[in-house]
């Protein structure tokens, strides 16, 4: 080889360092993706301390939802019908059989109304649980928007985040 060329070869300088930020795309993409995970592990999680899976909480939770859903394509009488069910099998699994399960009519709706938390007046707006369901088909006296309060007031009544006396 040549000295003088040799002499004239110099060393690399340098390079500038990678820049971290701006992020490329990817990253960008890849941090959205975790923060979505965290969101629905987390929902997940806090709906399962609500409503453990199992539990006549979740059970409930989700007739309601369903029966609420389904309202306006039901007649009123069946959304009557079946939401007094649901609310019967509610109070029997939180306060027992004794307790709940024997009361009729105007007894029935006072109970609700004294063991509901939210306060909701079950003795004058779930006259329509009493009637209702034993109307003949077409000759209902109420509409199904009468009907949405109340499953609303079985829902809150069914949230086990409330303090219950006996849960």
């Amino acid at each position: 080889m040549n000295p003088e060329l040799l002499a004239q070869l110099r060393d690399i300088s340098g390079l500038d360092a990678i820049p971290w930020w701006p992020l490329a795309s990817g990253w960008w993409l890849l941090a959205i993706v975790l923060l979505l995970a965290l969101y629905l592990l987390f929902s997940l999680l806090r709906s399962l301390l609500h409503y453990p899976a199992g539990s006549w909480h979740r059970d409930a939770w989700r007739q309601l939802r369903r029966l609420k859903q389904q309202s306006s394509r039901l007649p009123a009488g069946q959304v009557a019908g079946e939401l007094s069910e649901l609310i019967r099998r509610i109070a029997v699994a939180r306060f027992g059989r004794e307790e709940a399960a024997a009361l009729t009519g105007e007894d029935w709706l006072a109970w609700l109304k004294a063991h509901d938390p939210a306060g909701f007046d079950w003795s004058t707006q779930g006259s329509l649980l009493l009637t209702l369901p034993y109307a003949p088909a077409g000759e209902e006296s109420a509409s199904i928007d009468q009907l949405r309060p109340l499953i609303s007031a079985a829902l809150a009544w069914t949230d086990r985040r409330r303090r219950f006396g006996h849960v």
